[in-house]
């Protein structure tokens, strides 16, 4: 493995587990795609310092199990945030 993966896999390791960020915040921060930092994560990783990868692995089980209720989250405030102009409750319809 070249030294400039290792040395980004680390980093990025290193990010998550002060952070506890998710793996897209993570790419963000380093300017990088989530498919490089995913794959630098769960697999130079391992290859790397095996015991990083196995306590950042627990931070993205976390995240993972977490993910449901953070899209729930997400929703909510996208939708309290829209108001209708005339002071109406919006419902939805659904039709099936």
């Amino acid at each position: 493995m070249w030294e400039y993966m290792e040395r980004r896999a680390r980093q990025c390791a290193e990010y998550i587990l002060k952070t506890g960020t998710t793996v897209r915040d993570c790419a963000k921060h380093f300017n990088i795609s989530k498919s490089t930092v995913h794959k630098d994560v769960t697999e130079r990783l391992k290859e790397v310092d095996l015991s990083l990868w196995e306590e950042v692995r627990k931070v993205l089980q976390k995240n993972l199990a977490e993910r449901h209720l953070r899209g729930g989250d997400a929703t909510r405030r996208k939708y309290s945030a829209r108001k209708p102009q005339d002071g109406r409750i919006l419902q939805s319809v659904r039709k099936f």
